[in-house]
């Protein structure tokens, strides 16, 4: 210790490497393997919780495929890819119903996603000039999304009933003419239009909520020198703000997709695929073959069906994954 009782360069290195040594003795094999012991046992239950939901399901699911099994008989019967040339072309019952859906789903797949990004952008780019009261119409705009889905497609099934509102409105409005007697869901010409514009209706609040994030991002400084160059509104938008918005739209189209493709929960709450099969989709078909058999051994089918939409939903993303890097 000098005079004035601070610590000498001489006692400062000791205390240093004193330190370090004792670091070093701290982190040796044996305290290093204890702390990954801790960490495996926090992350134990959560990979144990995975397995038995996820991994053990997923396979559980894709052996049931190859195999015919109504789901009580102790032993399953292995018929390796019977199911799938089944549902595709050989079963005189299944395969029709099959195909039906599959078109029925395609119409939906191309139709809810054009008209979600058609009336959700217009409906960001309006709402992001609104100074007053912006949030109050965002949260009307977003009700749709937070709102019980079994009780709005009830709700939505009762106005379009016969005697519903949209019929009663259309009346009011001398558009008689418009009107359905059979009800919108009753009548096997407007049952699948209706069920994509109430799709639509679901899937437009988070669309707009993500169109809104992307115009917060893009710099005003583009649009302004878009607007010195002489562009107009409509020129700006098409040319500047929807271009730089294109890596939302695919996110948006693929969420869509993925809706339309796996959704039907709306189909069967409002029409059990009916009037008839107009409304049935390949969602609903996978759903009545595992659930609404009767004890009949088509679960192998179910399953077989669900792994041809998610392969299908794969092919999709990687699609539209592809399209967007193309393009940016």
């Amino acid at each position: 210790m000098t005079a004035l009782g601070t610590p000498s360069a001489s006692a400062t290195r000791t205390a240093a490497a004193a330190a370090m040594r004792r670091s070093r003795r701290k982190a040796t094999p044996s305290g290093r393997g204890r702390e990954a012991l801790t960490g495996y046992l926090f992350v134990a239950p959560a990979v144990l919780l995975f397995a038995v939901m996820g991994l053990y399901t997923v396979g559980y699911g894709f052996l049931l495929g190859f195999a015919r099994w109504n789901g009580f008989a102790p032993h399953w019967d292995w018929v390796g890819l019977d199911n799938y040339a089944d549902l595709l072309w050989r079963d005189p019952v299944y395969a029709p119903r099959v195909h039906e859906a599959a078109v029925n789903t395609l119409y939906v797949m191309v139709a809810v996603p054009a008209l979600t990004v058609a009336v959700s952008f217009p409906l960001a780019v309006a709402l992001s000039r609104v100074n007053r009261a912006r949030a109050v119409l965002r949260s009307v705009y977003f009700l749709p999304y937070v709102t019980s889905g079994i009780a709005v497609f009830y709700a939505w099934q009762y106005i379009l009933q016969p005697d519903g509102a949209v019929n009663y409105l259309l009346r009011v409005l001398g558009l008689g003419s418009l009107q359905e007697p059979q009800g919108f869901l009753g009548n096997p010409a407007t049952a699948l239009p209706t069920m994509v514009v109430v799709t639509v209706w679901t899937e437009v609040p988070v669309a707009m909520l993500l169109y809104l994030t992307g115009l917060q991002t893009i710099d005003r400084g583009l649009t302004e020198a878009a607007a010195l160059d002489g562009a107009g509104w409509w020129r700006t938008q098409v040319s500047v703000v929807w271009p730089l918005l294109r890596p939302i739209t695919a996110i948006v189209v693929l969420l869509t997709l993925r809706s339309a493709l796996h959704g039907f929960q709306t189909f069967l709450i409002m029409t059990n695929g009916g009037p008839g099969t107009h409304t049935n989709v390949l969602g609903l078909e996978a759903y009545r073959l595992a659930f609404l058999s009767k004890f009949a051994p088509t679960l192998g089918l179910a399953s077989a069906l669900g792994w041809m939409l998610f392969a299908v939903a794969i092919v999709l993303a990687l699609i539209n994954l592809r399209a967007l890097r193309s393009r940016v």
